[in-house]
C-alpha cells in the first residue's frame, strides 16, 4: 500500500502535491474539531507528514500553507548543493555558474525542444539564405513548433509575429535588442506582419511606477524598438494602457482566457499569492491575447485562424505555457515559439543584467567613453591572474562576458573562431579581446543612436495607430 502511495506520489507535479496536502491538512482539522477516532487522526497525521515529505523531497522547500510552489527552473547543475542550482522564472534569473543558465537541462524541464541543425538548415531552405547568426551560434537554442510555421509557409499560408517589451525604464541596454534585432530578420525573411506589445500595464502593476509615467516609457521605448529598422508599413507597436481600451477584439481573448485559468494555476504558475493585488493575477491574461490574430481585426480582417510566431527570451515561456493550454479550449491556434539565451551582465552570466544598474550594462544612451570604460572596467574575464600564466595556459570563453557579447554582436564566424583559438591558446590577451568588443560595440551603438534621432513623435505615433498593414487577409 506505502509502495503505491510513493509511485502514486511521485508523478505529481509539485503544484499537484502542493493541493494533496493542503486538502490532508484541512482533512486533519476537520477530524480533530469532530472528535474522530484517535487511530483515525492518526492516520490521517502519518499520511500528512507522508505527503510533506514528497513535497520536500520533489520542490526542495518546506510546504507552506497559503504559498504554492512557483513555476521556477531550480536545475541541478551536477552536484547536490543548493546553491549550485539555476532559478528562473519571468522576473529573476540567477545561476551559480560562471557559463550561465544550463539551457539543455531548461529545455528538458520546460518541456521545449531543441533548435538542432535539422531545423537550421530546413530553415534556410525555406527562406533561401544563410541563418542569422544567432541561430548559428545557438542564441536562439529552443523552440515550440516552429516545424508547423515552416509547414505553413511552405504551403502559402500565412502567419504573424509577435513579441514584446516591458518598459521599466527611459533607457533600454544591449540586452533588449536582442529579440528585437532577431525579430526583424524573421519579419525581413519571411515578410510577415508583426505586432510589438508594451506591457506598461505590466510595469505599474509590478513596479513603483504610475500610469503617466509607465506610459511614457513605452514611448520612448517604442523609438529605440523602431529605431531597429522595423518597416512602418508592416508592424504595429502597441501600449496596453493606450490599446486595450479601443479594441473589442483583444478584450474579449482576454475575457476568454481569463475564464480558462483558474487561480490555482495562476499561483502554481507565477507564483502569485494572497498578498498580490488582483492586477497581476489578471496579467497574464493580457500578455496571452496578442497571440490570437482576432485580438486585431484592423490587421487580420477579424481572420481566428492565423498561427503565432513569438520570438523571446526563455523566461517569458511561463506565460505562453499557459496560452498554448488555454488557446485549443477557445477555438485558437496555439502559438509557436522561439527561445533566446539570456543576454549576460557585465559582472558574468549567473544573472540578467538589471535597467536599475549602470554599471551592469551597455545602454543604448551609452558615449563611445563609457562604452569603452565599462567593458575595460566591468566585463568579467576568463583570463588567467597574470600575463606569463595567461600565455602558458590560455583563457576561458565559456566565462569570458567579451567573448560572450562577441558571440551576439560579431557577424563574421570566421572572425570570431579565430579571436576564440587565439584567446583559448593564451595568444590574445584579455585587454586585447576587449579591445576588439569595444571597437565592435562603439559603433554598433553610435549609429543606433543616429537612427533613435530620427524617430519624431510623428512616426511614434504612426507606429502606434491600429491600422491595416501591408497584407491581405
Amino acid at each position: 500500500m506505502a509502495d503505491s502511495l510513493n509511485c502514486d506520489l511521485k508523478s505529481l507535479s509539485p503544484l499537484q502535491l502542493f493541493e494533496r496536502v493542503t486538502e490532508q491538512g484541512e482533512k486533519v482539522r476537520a477530524l480533530k474539531a469532530g472528535k474522530a477516532p484517535k487511530d483515525e487522526i492518526d492516520a490521517a497525521v502519518r499520511m500528512l507528514l507522508s505527503l510533506k515529505l514528497s513535497y520536500k523531497t520533489t520542490t526542495g522547500q518546506d510546504y507552506q500553507a497559503g504559498l504554492p510552489p512557483r513555476d521556477l527552473v531550480l536545475i541541478n547543475n551536477g552536484t547536490t548543493k543548493e546553491e549550485d542550482q539555476d532559478f528562473v522564472d519571468p522576473w529573476t534569473v540567477q545561476t551559480s555558474n560562471a557559463k550561465g543558465v544550463d539551457y539543455d537541462k531548461l529545455i528538458v524541464r520546460f518541456g521545449s525542444s531543441k533548435i538542432d541543425t535539422d531545423l537550421i538548415n530546413r530553415i534556410e531552405r525555406a527562406i533561401g539564405q544563410k541563418p542569422h547568426r544567432f541561430l548559428r551560434r545557438g542564441i536562439f537554442f529552443s523552440h515550440r513548433d516552429m516545424d508547423q510555421i515552416l509547414d505553413a509557409y511552405e504551403n502559402k499560408k500565412s502567419f504573424y509575429l509577435y513579441t514584446g517589451r516591458g518598459p521599466s525604464s527611459q533607457a533600454m541596454h544591449v540586452g533588449h535588442l536582442i529579440p528585437f534585432i532577431f525579430t526583424k530578420w524573421l519579419q525581413e525573411v519571411f515578410d510577415v506582419p508583426l505586432v510589438i506589445q508594451l506591457t506598461d500595464d505590466e510595469k505599474y502593476l509590478w513596479k513603483d511606477l504610475t500610469t503617466e509615467k509607465a506610459y511614457e516609457y513605452a514611448r520612448e521605448n517604442a523609438k529605440d524598438i523602431i529605431a531597429c529598422g522595423f518597416d512602418v508599413n508592416k508592424t504595429f507597436i502597441f501600449s496596453d494602457l493606450d490599446y486595450l481600451g479601443t479594441s473589442t477584439g483583444f478584450y474579449k481573448n482576454i475575457v476568454k482566457v481569463q475564464k480558462h485559468v483558474t487561480f490555482n494555476q495562476v499561483k502554481g504558475i507565477f507564483g502569485f499569492t494572497d498578498s498580490d493585488c488582483i492586477g497581476k493575477i489578471s496579467f497574464p491574461a493580457i500578455q496571452a491575447a496578442p497571440s490570437f490574430s482576432s485580438s486585431f481585426p484592423q490587421i487580420f480582417n477579424g481572420k481566428e485562424n492565423i498561427q503565432c510566431l513569438i520570438p523571446c527570451a526563455i523566461d517569458q515561456d511561463p506565460y505562453f505555457r499557459m496560452t498554448r493550454d488555454v488557446a485549443p479550449r477557445i477555438g485558437q491556434p496555439k502559438p509557436a515559439l522561439l527561445h533566446s539565451v539570456f543576454f549576460p551582465a557585465l559582472q558574468g552570466a549567473q544573472t540578467k543584467m538589471s535597467a536599475s544598474d549602470p554599471n551592469s550594462s551597455i545602454f543604448l544612451t551609452d558615449t563611445p567613453k563609457q562604452i569603452k570604460t565599462k567593458i575595460n572596467k566591468h566585463a568579467f574575464s576568463g583570463g588567467r591572474d597574470t600575463i606569463e600564466e595567461h600565455r602558458k595556459y590560455g583563457g576561458n570563453c565559456d566565462v569570458d562576458v567579451s567573448f560572450m557579447y562577441l558571440t551576439f554582436f560579431l557577424e563574421d564566424d570566421d572572425r570570431l573562431e579565430q579571436l576564440k583559438q587565439a584567446y583559448t591558446s593564451g595568444e590574445l590577451l584579455t585587454g586585447e579581446l576587449k579591445k576588439v568588443l569595444i571597437e565592435t560595440l562603439q559603433p554598433l551603438i553610435a549609429a543606433h543612436q543616429e537612427r533613435r534621432k530620427q524617430v519624431t513623435d510623428e512616426i511614434v505615433k504612426q507606429f502606434m495607430t491600429p491600422r491595416k498593414l501591408a497584407f491581405e487577409f
